[in-house]
């Protein structure tokens, strides 16, 4: 094999070589990507089908001149390694240096930090339109794949792009897949597009005004070379759709398959801990077993279903009870809110990261319009991911939704009991922050207590009436452990629902103690559990508080805990500013407890102690330093309690 890559540390590098060469450069880089992949992970599939194309753009254009905008950017794997970072892919003590997005951060051949899809020509368009009204002369190019074109903004950037006037180059990616297969109904006219080499009479893109070239050889270096040389200096916008293979490189049985998207590294093996498919798993397993009686349940997944839980034996079997609507979660939303009027019960499930993009649907078309839908919000939280796909501001977002109720399970059974409620007798919009790995390792080591002390907080004239009862048998019982799953999940009905109300608005004691009360929300009610038996090494008996849901306060629940104890502790993993702890502490900021003067007039105040992330973008920094940082551990929040009684 060459060593060309060896030698290229720009793109100034990359030009000295005879285009004849470049193919033995491609199985270099392709071959480095692979081993790569195999000992630190990532997006593997789309890097690997689009080596040919990225050599190309880089030999035929003069980056960072002339502007290359990867969509996503998950695919720049190879744009990084011939623009001066090919070390932090070749080696091994050099892995992990640079993010897998493009980051300006980097290098000046980034333009954007980009981890969401269908920007790429809305940016590019920009850019463009900055550039003539400045007197430039650059090249301006969007990569974007196929799957990524079933974006709501791709289709507004196509739109801007028709009615331009000046240099702008669309490279259309088309590799026949999204994450998973590519759905909607533009799909067909792609594949006549490749079925007749370009020549189909149906162009979508023809159609919006643009200009139109095809490449059949999209893996082929020297095809592509001499296509984008043609274009190069164009002076109109035009879409250069080229027809590549993704996952090129790999084995027939790791090819062109949604299991390449994203490749762990070999040494992950070993089923570590996956909490998003396992409870994932659980929620579509049980929404199954009610098909065939629920003709109007559906669950929706816009493009990334493997990730939740949502397999593809499971997929199968679902039939028309599951619809992939493509990486759309504006549309996602806004369907799924169709579906509730019209009288179906849709469940649609995604990351926290991808649900932000659909915030003006969540507000207006779920909540505003009070349909009785559930969002399953997969991956909230803090977490050691890039800073594009952190899902810490989660709480704030959906817990800040007026007319959303918003649901924090901490076991896999009181997730069922939650999801059964919201697509029962809830007939409300619903959100669902599905349970973190703290809560499913705890569940299988087995350390969450019986609970046979646990109460919940009453009130004698609120609505609830059965449904409180049933909750507190729920929250009475032994905790569900994963290990069991089989045994309980046989013998649940999780279509029985609950009366009139909403079930999950109490909070729930499942600890008795005084002077300190620890709530711990969600994923983060371990820590809290945690916390508390760091306290009583120290002879202060903790109280400890499940409070269910991060939409409402449970004000009744907060006033009887102002009776007997002086210090309150949070515990959130998602952002404090905006976040659930800081509604705690504003209630108590406003709030005089019934015993809080003294004989000697003066005022006891209740001190409230709030512990969560800062308001910052985090980028790989692991999540034993987050925690750390953040001072969410048990032993640094105990000290914190200890240092105000």
């Amino acid at each position: 094999m060459s060593d060309f890559l060896a030698g290229i540390d720009g793109p100034d590098d990359l030009k000295h070589l005879a285009v004849d060469q470049l193919p033995e450069l491609a199985d270099e880089i392709r071959g480095a990507l692979i081993a790569f992949s195999h000992a630190h992970g990532g997006h593997i599939g789309s890097n690997l089908g689009l080596v040919e194309a990225t050599i190309a753009l880089h030999y035929v254009f003069d980056s960072p001149r002339d502007h290359i905008i990867f969509d996503v950017s998950h695919q720049s794997y190879v744009h990084k390694m011939l623009t001066g970072r090919r070390e932090a892919f070749t080696d091994p003590t050099r892995f992990g240096e640079v993010t897998g997005f493009t980051n300006p951060l980097e290098s000046d051949h980034d333009s954007f930090v980009l981890g969401h899809t269908g920007t790429s020509i809305s940016l590019a368009c920009g850019m463009a339109k900055a550039r003539d009204l400045m007197g430039g002369d650059n090249n301006v190019i969007a990569l974007i794949g196929d799957g990524s074109l079933s974006s709501a903004v791709a289709f507004e950037g196509l739109n801007e792009a028709g009615e331009f006037h000046g240099n702008l180059i669309i490279v259309l990616n088309d590799n026949e897949m999204s994450i998973a297969e590519d759905h909607g109904g533009m799909y067909d006219d792609l594949a006549e597009l490749r079925a007749s080499q370009g020549r189909a009479q149906r162009n979508l893109f023809r159609a919006m005004g643009l200009d139109y070239r095809y490449v059949e050889r999209g893996n082929d270096v020297t095809a592509l070379v001499r296509a984008f040389s043609e274009v190069k200096d164009i002076d109109h916008p035009i879409v250069m759709h080229i027809h590549t293979l993704k996952g090129k490189g790999l084995g027939a049985d790791e090819g062109s398959v949604e299991s390449n998207h994203w490749h762990n590294p070999d040494s992950a093996a070993g089923a570590p801990l996956n909490a998003r498919k396992t409870y994932g798993m659980m929620a579509m397993d049980a929404l199954a077993a009610r098909f065939d009686s629920e003709p109007g349940l559906l669950v929706i997944s816009p493009a990334t279903p493997g990730s939740n839980g949502i397999t593809r034996e499971w997929r199968a079997a679902a039939g028309s009870h599951y619809i992939d609507t493509g990486i759309t979660e504006e549309h996602a939303v806004a369907f799924a809110a169709g579906v509730a009027r019209a009288g179906g019960t849709p469940v649609l499930a995604t990351s926290a990261t991808f649900f932000q993009r659909a915030y003006d649907q969540i507000h207006q078309e779920f909540a505003l319009n009070q349909v009785p839908g559930t969002l399953l919000i997969f991956g909230g939280g803090i977490s050691g991911t890039d800073n594009t796909h952190s899902g810490a501001g989660d709480i704030m977002m959906f817990g800040n939704v007026p007319g959303l109720t918003c649901l924090a399970p901490t076991s896999g059974r009181e997730l069922l009991d939650m999801l059964a409620w919201s697509t029962g007798s809830a007939d409300r919009p619903v959100a669902i922050r599905m349970p973190g790995n703290d809560i499913l390792a705890a569940e299988r080591a087995g350390s969450y207590p019986s609970f046979t002390d646990a109460f919940k907080f009453g009130h004698d004239d609120d609505s609830n009436g059965t449904a409180a009862n049933h909750v507190n048998h729920v929250n009475a019982s032994v905790r569900f452990t994963t290990d069991t799953y089989d045994d309980v999940y046989g013998e649940r009905d999780i279509t029985a629902t609950t009366a009139l109300g909403n079930p999950w608005a109490r909070y729930t004691v499942t600890r008795s103690g005084s002077r300190v009360a620890i709530i711990g929300l969600g994923d983060a009610y371990p820590t809290a559990e945690a916390t508390a038996h760091e306290l009583d090494a120290h002879g202060v008996t903790a109280t400890v508080v499940d409070p269910h849901q991060f939409s409402t306060l449970d004000t009744a629940a907060l006033d009887q805990l102002a009776v007997s104890h002086t210090v309150v502790v949070t515990i959130e993993d998602g952002q404090l500013e905006g976040g659930w702890g800081a509604k705690i502490a504003s209630y108590y900021g406003g709030h005089i407890r019934a015993d809080a003067i003294t004989n000697s007039g003066t005022e006891i105040p209740m001190r409230v102690l709030n512990f969560g992330a800062r308001k910052e973008v985090t980028d790989r920094i692991p999540l034993s330093a987050l925690r750390e940082r953040y001072r969410l551990l048990p032993q640094r929040i105990a000290e914190a309690v200890l240092a105000v009684l």
